[in-house]
C-alpha cells in the first residue's frame, strides 16, 4: 500500500506517541489495531493498566491544534473498537483500562516537535 504524505505523518506521530510512552513506563502491545468500522492507533500497558491511545498528529495549526480533532464519533469508534480489543484478549490481564490522547505537533520547518499527553480524556 502506498501512502500519501499526511499518512506518512500520522504514522510518524504514532511512532513518537509510542517512544514517548515507553519512556513513561508503558509497553506497547499494538500498534495500529485495526478492526472493519476503525482503528485504535496504539495499545499500551503499564502494570494492570491498559491504556487505548488516539494519536493526532499536524504539521501547522491551520487547521487548529491536533487535539482540537478529536470528534465525539471518533471517541465513540474509539470505545467499541476497545471493546472489541478487550473481548479478543480476555481483557488483556488488566484491571483498569482507560482512553489517552497524544497530540503531536511539528514545527513550520519540520525540525521541531511538540508532544502533549492527556491521559483519561476520551
Amino acid at each position: 500500500m502506498v501512502e500519501n504524505r499526511a499518512q506518512k505523518l500520522g504514522h510518524y506521530g504514532e511512532d513518537l506517541a509510542r517512544v514517548f510512552l515507553n519512556a513513561c513506563g508503558f509497553e506497547c502491545l499494538v500498534s495500529r489495531y485495526r478492526k472493519p468500522g476503525g482503528e485504535i492507533d496504539l495499545v499500551m500497558r503499564r502494570d494492570q493498566l491498559l491504556v487505548f491511545v488516539e494519536v493526532k498528529t499536524r504539521s501547522t495549526v491551520g487547521f487548529g491544534l491536533p487535539e482540537e480533532a478529536l470528534t465525539s464519533s471518533q471517541s465513540i469508534r474509539l470505545r467499541r473498537l476497545a471493546r472489541h480489543y478487550l473481548y479478543e484478549h480476555s481483557g488483556g490481564g488488566a484491571k483498569e483500562y482507560r482512553f489517552d490522547l497524544v497530540a503531536v505537533e511539528f514545527g513550520r520547518e519540520g525540525n521541531s516537535c511538540q508532544l502533549r499527553h492527556y491521559p483519561g480524556v476520551i
